[in-house]
This record gives C-alpha cells, sequence and structure tokens, in this order.
C-alpha cells in the first residue's frame, strides 16, 4: 500500500481571528495530498491534463476531531481507497505533527474524464497509470 504524507505549516490566512484553522481550507489541504500523491509517483496533475484526463470532484467529506491553529506544522496523509477504470477515491488524515493528533479525515472521489468533461475508461487510455494506481492499493 502506497501512503504519501506531505507537510504543510498552517498560514495566518488560513485561520480565523480566534487562530483556528477554518473548516474550508481542509479540503485545500485535501488537494494538496493528492496532488503530492501523484508527485510521489513520478507524474504530476499536470501530467494528467496535458494527456486530457481530468479528475473533478464529485464527493467530498471531512470529519473535524481537533482544532488546527495558526503556525502548526501538519502532515496531510493520502492513500487510494480504490481505483476502477472510471473513478478513484482518494482518504486522507490531516495531523499535527507535533504530538501526531489526528484533526480531521476525510475523502474525495473523482471521476476520470477529458476535458470535455465526458467520462474516460483510464484503464483503457492509459493503462500503464491505472496499473500503478491498482499497485498503490495493494
Amino acid at each position: 500500500m502506497h501512503i504519501w504524507d506531505a507537510e504543510i505549516r498552517v498560514r495566518y490566512g488560513e485561520t480565523d481571528k480566534m487562530g483556528i484553522v477554518y473548516y474550508a481550507n481542509y479540503l485545500h489541504w485535501f488537494e494538496i495530498g493528492r496532488t503530492e500523491f501523484f508527485r510521489s509517483l513520478g507524474m504530476t496533475y499536470r501530467d494528467l491534463e496535458e494527456r486530457d484526463i481530468m479528475l473533478p470532484v464529485i464527493e467530498a467529506h471531512c470529519k473535524y476531531f481537533s482544532s488546527a491553529f495558526y503556525d502548526d506544522l501538519i502532515i496531510i496523509r493520502t492513500r487510494l481507497e480504490f481505483v476502477t477504470g472510471t473513478r478513484i477515491k482518494f482518504l486522507y488524515e490531516v495531523i499535527r505533527k507535533e504530538d501526531g493528533k489526528l484533526l480531521a479525515q476525510g475523502y474525495t472521489e473523482h471521476p476520470f474524464t477529458d476535458s470535455t468533461r465526458k467520462p474516460i475508461n483510464l484503464k483503457k487510455v492509459m493503462p500503464e497509470v491505472y496499473q500503478m494506481l491498482v499497485e498503490c492499493i495493494q
């Protein structure tokens, strides 16, 4: 199983007046996790888009357990739950590095489409990438 940890530091603009991270920023962090997950496999989102493969979000979920604060060092732990020829689902954990506390966990699900938003089958269009993603789950 392939799991990737991306680290970020909470920026002032991500917090509210109390210095607590605004809840919607966790979804931005999920995007960072996905992007860095692909980079850890030796490819980028840009590589996919240049080959006319898009991953729009069709479902997102986040459950919050504890707050993140300005200047915390955060780990965004990302892995795949499943990949099929037509869909992929990422799982995320947001962890404060200093104390290892789980702050939030969630997921996003994405279909594979082309730039016109027409569904595609990754297994047929890019079998080598499909196989690499399948191997991330095993």
